[in-house]
């Protein structure tokens, strides 16, 4: 079965994999019209916590101006199955009308087309953040995944020279160091690139839900 792996970066985790379609930002993701199921990763900058810009220039962007990327996931992801990645309490759930899931894990109904969506941290999956992640899934079949918080992760030189409630605030991304760490955070570990895929291969050939 292929997937369709959609706004996905160039070159990562998503290519060079058998049965697996890699749409990156030259492709334009939001003209994809089947017929795999899909697996999404919409840009989540405008509709995070700082989804008005930066806090030290705020209020230069709209909520959810994001050039229709998550709408036109949603509208794959309904109208063929599969599964959109989006952290933790992304206003894009509020936004499209989609329930909020329990933060301690375990699928519930998300609307009335049939989607469920969850809690999950990509951090029990190999990445080195906790990295909170809400799923949205439609006409699959939904794992039991590894539900709950994980084990906060400080560095130790965070530890020693700010103190643990410093530490604890800045989190973990905040002591990587070089020019990547946007990438580094944003990055799919390869085992919760599985999960995902295996969500959308579950998807392929079943029916919409009356």
């Amino acid at each position: 079965m292929t997937v369709a792996a959609l706004f996905v970066e160039r070159n990562g985790c998503y290519f060079g994999l058998p049965d697996v379609d890699p749409w990156d930002i030259w492709r334009d993701a939001r003209w994809y019209d089947g017929p795999w199921p899909v697996v999404a990763h919409p840009p989540c900058e405008r509709w995070g916590r700082y989804w008005h810009g930066s806090p030290c220039k705020p209020h230069q962007f709209r909520l959810g101006q994001d050039g229709g990327c998550f709408a036109a996931a949603l509208m794959a992801v309904r109208n063929f199955g599969g599964v959109i990645e989006h952290p933790a309490y992304s206003n894009a759930w509020r936004h499209f009308g989609l329930a909020a899931p329990p933060a301690k894990g375990g699928w519930v109904s998300a609307d009335s087309f049939g989607g469920s969506t969850c809690h999950v941290e990509q951090g029990h999956y190999g990445h080195m953040a906790r990295k909170a992640t809400w799923l949205y899934a439609v006409r699959a079949e939904l794992p039991d995944l590894i539900w709950g918080a994980g084990e906060q992760r400080l560095p130790q030189i965070a530890l020693e020279r700010h103190g643990y409630e410093k530490a604890r605030r800045t989190g973990v991304m905040a002591y990587v160091g070089g020019k990547n760490k946007a990438q580094i955070r944003a990055a799919t570990p390869p085992a919760f690139r599985d999960v995902l895929l295996s969500i959308a291969k579950s998807a392929g050939g079943r029916e919409l839900a009356a």
